[in-house]
């Protein structure tokens, strides 16, 4: 019997995307949920076979363009699917291309994650797209035991957590009040290096959504009654993700993002997690980066020189790809992308 179309509940998406070998962070619900407070729409689509049990699928989010034009349609890390099953890729495809389409969509662009056959999302119609959503580069951290991290660390950044508890540095795991004390951090931290943050409300948001039920840590890293930095930490399954983090330009000498990052690796170590995602570098070669980080500061390049410190190694993701359904409308996205300067990143 084929593999039947369905759109679970919550509850049910959830549980798939926790057992799922490619399960990601981005397609819990609960990322649905929060996206869902900033102009977007989440909607899943999964295939279930005889018994109802979810086999495949993916969680869209939907965002309407200017002048009703349609929508975007926005698939992060998905879909869930065995890729080495073509079968079960054609027919996940084309469930989601049609519900896509059924939305109101002009076009559904994709970011399937790390170990996706390009060739393969050639053949099923979709093409590269010049605007990544998620950055495609990262570097990524084994964990094992703190020893093995601390060793793969360089010298530099061994030293400079020595130097966070010399310098009396303390970190505690942030309370919800301590959202307030983040997103301040993360103001200046905005200010100070020319990068934009989300609203107040969207960490607020975040750490309701994730922090009780244990996806997510915040860890505020003080000297004495001072607050100097903070990560925000993710988790599902074995994998760890650190995607926000702030710091305050006083008290610079203290490292307290060290001892706040470190906070953050223990914690998915000792929740089990097996690799830790620093989450974003620029998307160039290892020899492009080794050979121009101290040269280049702009976008991803400024936070390169702290990531690429703690040992992990470079990996990409095979980028973005989109199915158009509305070829002029497709056009005027990417030329309105290209006047904003947004054509690569986002």
């Amino acid at each position: 019997m084929p593999l039947q179309p369905t759109t679970p509940d919550a509850a049910t998406w959830d549980a798939f995307v926790r057992r799922h070998p490619r399960g990601h962070l981005l397609q819990l619900s609960t990322w649905g949920t929060l996206k869902a407070g900033y102009g977007w729409q989440p909607w899943r689509m999964a295939l279930a076979d005889a018994s109802g049990a979810l086999v495949a699928g993916g969680q869209i989010l939907l965002r309407r363009l200017p002048l009703r034009l349609g929508k975007l349609a926005y698939l992060p890390f998905g879909p869930l699917v065995d890729w080495t099953d073509e079968s079960q890729v054609s027919a996940t495809l084309a469930a989601l291309r049609q519900a896509a389409r059924q939305q109101g969509a002009a076009f559904l662009k994709l970011e399937p994650g790390f170990d996706v056959p390009a060739e393969l999302l050639v053949r099923h119609g979709l093409h590269p797209s010049p605007q990544t959503i998620q950055p495609p580069s990262t570097l990524i951290l084994d964990l094992d035991d703190e020893a093995a991290i601390q060793k793969r660390m360089n010298q530099m950044t061994r030293r400079n957590l020595r130097k966070s508890e010399k310098f009396e540095i303390t970190v505690r795991q942030g309370s919800r009040a301590d959202v307030d004390q983040f997103n301040t951090l993360l103001d200046e931290t905005g200010d100070r290096k020319a990068f934009g943050v989300h609203v107040a409300s969207y960490y607020a948001t975040a750490y309701d959504l994730f922090v009780p039920p244990g996806d997510a840590a915040l860890f505020i890293a003080s000297y004495g009654a001072l607050d100097l930095a903070g990560v925000f930490v993710f988790r599902l399954g074995q994998q760890a993700w650190y995607l926000y983090g702030a710091s305050r330009g006083e008290e610079r000498q203290r490292m307290a993002p060290f001892a706040a990052q470190w906070a953050g690796i223990r914690w998915a170590l000792e929740h089990g997690c097996t690799t830790y995602d620093l989450y974003g570098i620029p998307d160039a070669d290892e020899a492009t980066l080794e050979a121009e980080f101290e040269q280049r500061h702009a976008g991803l390049w400024g936070v390169y020189r702290h990531k690429r410190g703690w040992g992990g190694r470079v990996a990409r993701t095979v980028g973005a790809w989109d199915a158009v359904y509305n070829r002029p409308v497709y056009w005027l996205y990417h030329q309105a992308l290209r006047w904003r300067g947004r054509a690569t990143s986002e």
